[in-house]
């Protein structure tokens, strides 16, 4: 990028910073001078709560933009291939828990198909044979498969009591190659290779992620240049976006967190790990008891204890795997449930973290902290900004409304700067409009689960782990979706009183006019269900 063209870019993004700070205190002070009812000022304080939250992750996001852009000299430079001296052991492992053999297959296969000479690999089998999830012989039968599918492609086996899900099981593993032997763990050494006492480095993927031949390289070289570094973190990368909707826009999705947002926190050194593609330093893992079994999303809350006991984190953005995004809603909104209540776990831990930890973190890692753990209260603040607009053409609430000009000179330049830059950063890494679009309507489609994510990660109440679906796509049941639904007619509701409001009292027209719209915009966005949910079936 060239040094003019650079310097705009950089001027856009403090113009938009600018206009978003400038929005929120007009916003803040109209309120303050309101005079209103008690019940009223509940409600716009929860209106102002909702705005503040979109405005300051806006912030974060363009922030991070403004790191990127400012330290790099071209969106796409190319990374050379490292030169590495000498090959310390890594240990490559997946742990799976009732995968699909053919899933397994391919993942095992690229394993096998590493360049990197010093590897060893394992599988780590975390089924639950003991539960009656099948037939005793259909559940034989799978296990024996596991069993010659590692044999046949020289990858170790181990198998132990089930605890903790992914972060347990790998826990043990770990346990065993340091010597610590219990008696339920199960080992069959099927690699031909001799495993060094232990390994210096490990490499975690999920069962359906296949990295490519040179995958370990590139990140053995950056921890051994950087000693201090405990993870380095790749990104994900899904191959079945070509004829899936909702696999495509969750893999866009991913596209937008990981081109800007993971660079951006890689500069202020508070990447955190993502659970797949990504090579730890055994080490790191010792000094902070292993991996965070309290958690469903163990990756996430493991990074907080690095960044806590002083370890660094790293992040390489070049695609070095590849695997499958969920192909419908009911894989997705399982994933998407996943990810939001292991984050929110977090932020349920900062008060503490505050009080008795406050200068083990920096104040860019504490921001950055509070943005990934707080991100997925986006639908607890999707459905407020659905609700008032409703609330306001139904009981006229509340019933101060600020001068349109006044707000229209605060509101429009944040509006179209927030857009213009969005839409134009995303484009320069081949972007279209449209990709964007889909990606804010199937947020939109998932506030319901956001909200559940949410409630039950800061109440601490019990959630099942369950995997992602990974074979075809199905049509969630109507049943399924009745949250949305009721939104959605709930807003076609307040429409159709709006606009009779219009008709008949025409005053406030501008407060009437404006509530009508939005609420017809936020009807548009929760009716997108109907798009994603759809069966699709893969091509021969």
């Amino acid at each position: 990028m060239s040094s003019l063209k650079k310097k705009l870019f950089l001027s856009l993004f403090a113009l938009t910073i600018v206009a978003i700070l400038f929005y929120l205190f007009v916003r803040i002070f109209l309120v303050a001078i309101s005079e209103q009812q008690w019940i009223e000022r509940i409600l716009t304080l929860c209106l102002l709560l909702a705005e503040s939250f979109i405005l300051i992750h806006s912030i974060g996001y363009f922030l991070n933009l403004f790191r990127v852009i400012n330290r790099a000299s071209n969106f796409r430079s190319e990374i050379a291939k490292p030169q590495l001296n000498t090959y310390p052991p890594v240990a490559i492992v997946v742990a799976a828990y009732q995968e699909p053999l053919d899933i397994l297959r391919d993942t095992l296969v690229c394993f096998y198909n590493l360049s990197y000479p010093n590897k060893h690999l394992y599988f780590l089998d975390d089924t639950r044979y003991d539960l009656p999830w099948d037939t005793p012989e259909n559940k034989l039968k799978y296990r024996q498969s596991i069993e010659g599918l590692c044999q046949f492609l020289e990858v170790n086996l181990f198998r132990a009591n089930w605890h903790g899900a992914k972060a347990g099981i790998i826990n043990d593993f770990l346990q065993f190659r340091l010597g610590k032997v219990k008696e339920d763990f199960e080992f069959i050494p099927y690699s031909k290779a001799v495993a060094p006492e232990s390994e210096k480095y490990l490499i975690v993927f999920d069962a359906d992620m296949n990295p490519f031949p040179d995958f370990v390289e590139y990140l053995v070289d950056i921890m051994e240049k950087r000693p201090k570094v405990a993870f380095t973190q790749t990104p994900q990368y899904y191959t079945n976006f070509e004829f899936n909707r909702v696999a495509r826009t969750s893999g866009l999705q991913q596209a937008i967190f990981y081109e800007y947002i993971c660079e951006g926190k890689d500069t202020q050194g508070a990447m955190f790990c993502c659970g797949t593609n990504v090579i730890f330093r055994r080490t790191a893992l010792e000094d902070v008891g292993g991996f965070d079994e309290s958690s469903v999303t163990e990756d996430f809350a493991t990074s907080f204890k690095f960044h806590k006991n002083g370890w660094e984190s790293a992040y390489l953005n070049k695609v070095s795997a590849f695997g499958m995004g969920p192909e419908d809603l009911g894989a997705f909104f399982k994933q998407q449930y996943r990810w939001a209540r292991g984050t929110i776990g977090i932020l349920r831990m900062f008060p503490r973290e505050l009080f008795f930890h406050l200068r083990k973190y920096t104040i860019n890692q504490w921001w950055e902290y509070f943005l990934a753990s707080s991100h997925y209260l986006i639908g607890i603040v999707f459905f407020l900004l659905v609700i008032f607009p409703v609330i306001y053409l139904f009981f006229n609430i509340p019933s101060y409304m600020a001068d349109p000009v006044i707000y229209a000179c605060a509101f429009l330049p944040y509006i179209m700067l927030t857009i213009l830059t969005f839409i134009w950063t995303l484009k320069k890494r081949r972007y279209l409009a449209k990709d964007i679009l889909s990606v804010l309507l199937i947020n939109a489609v998932t506030f319901p689960v956001f909200m559940k994510a949410a409630f039950s990660a800061l109440f601490g109440l019990n959630t099942k782990f369950s995997v992602t679906p990974k074979l075809g796509s199905t049509i969630l049941s109507l049943r399924s979706l009745t949250p949305q639904i009721l939104t959605g007619l709930l807003c076609v509701s307040a429409i159709t009183w709006g606009i009779q409001r219009l008709y008949y009292e025409r005053e406030p027209l501008y407060g009437l006019l404006l509530n009508v719209l939005w609420t017809f915009y936020n009807f548009l966005m929760i009716s997108s269900f109907l798009y994603f949910n759809h069966s699709e079936e893969k091509p021969q």
